[in-house]
């Protein structure tokens, strides 16, 4: 008993140190980032990296929110993100409920291919996406763009919602039909509110796959709908890429994730007890 007791504290400060490690290795480089930005130009080259800059300066956001489009890339990500998130939780809802529900050979075939449709890389689709969004018509729009995220964040939305549906316990439904409710009643005025946790878990992963995304941004968009991961990707010069108005325009797209993940926190830890424990 004794060496057991003996051996939790250096357990316990293993743990605490890998944790400490863990956090280090995520965080250094998104601070890295936020120190770059508050470089003068002749810092951010710097060879080898100076950390801290000597002299703080909002040179670079202003330099950043001074070009032209800057502001539009960011309203036409924040479309695109909420229009595709609206569009993967409106088909992911039902067709997850279905399978858990129903549990039919349809069911089980379009989970299957939920699953495998995520083990296809974006670029293989990317080509006939852009000849589809292009006959529609919708090529250059937040609309078309948000159609080609949908792809990515359906399968995973699907996958989600169906694991916290399958947390829910089928005498609930029973309950409510007891009661009077409909199927349809019972899943949106019962089942819903169980599962809202589960839904914000899967709003913020598909709104955060259309925010970060790239390549369909580059194929699908030219001006009017160029999202903000292209504006910081285009911030170059004569001599190599801007870094200071760079980073400084990552950083500030990096907040509205930011504030949105802290204020869905407890949905979000909420969501995923429910999606780990069944019953």
């Amino acid at each position: 008993m004794n060496g057991l007791t003996a051996r939790r504290p250096a357990t316990k400060v293993l743990l605490w140190a890998l944790l400490v490690v863990t956090v280090v290795l995520y965080a250094f480089p998104f601070l890295y980032l936020l120190l770059t930005s508050f470089k003068n130009p002749f810092e951010t080259l710097a060879v080898p990296p100076q950390i801290l800059p000597s002299e703080w300066t909002f040179a670079n956001y202003v330099s950043a929110l001074e070009r032209s489009g800057v502001v539009a890339s960011f309203i036409n990500s924040t479309t695109t993100a909420v229009i595709s998130t609206a569009l993967s939780l409106v088909l992911a809802i039902p067709a997850a409920y279905a399978i858990t529900r129903f549990r039919t050979r349809s069911g089980q075939l379009l989970s299957m291919t939920a699953l495998i449709t995520r083990m296809v890389p974006p670029v293989a689709v990317g080509v006939p996406l852009t000849s589809m969004i292009a006959a529609l018509s919708l090529t250059d729009t937040p609309t078309g763009l948000a159609i080609a995220h949908t792809t990515i964040s359906l399968p995973l939305s699907i996958l989600l919602m169906a694991s916290f549906f399958e947390a829910v316990p089928a005498e609930i439904e029973e309950a409510a039909k007891v009661d009077g409710c409909s199927r349809l009643r019972a899943l949106w005025s019962v089942v819903m509110p169980v599962v809202s946790g589960g839904v914000a878990v899967t709003a913020i992963f598909a709104f955060l796959a259309s925010w970060n995304e790239f390549l369909f941004a580059t194929l699908l968009t030219s001006v009017r709908a160029q999202t903000t991961p292209i504006m910081i990707a285009n911030f170059q010069t004569q001599f190599g890429l801007d870094w200071g108005p760079m980073t400084a325009l990552a950083t500030l797209y990096s907040v509205p994730v930011i504030i949105l993940t802290i204020f869905l926190q407890r949905r979000i830890v909420a969501g995923l007890t429910l999606g780990a424990v069944k019953g």
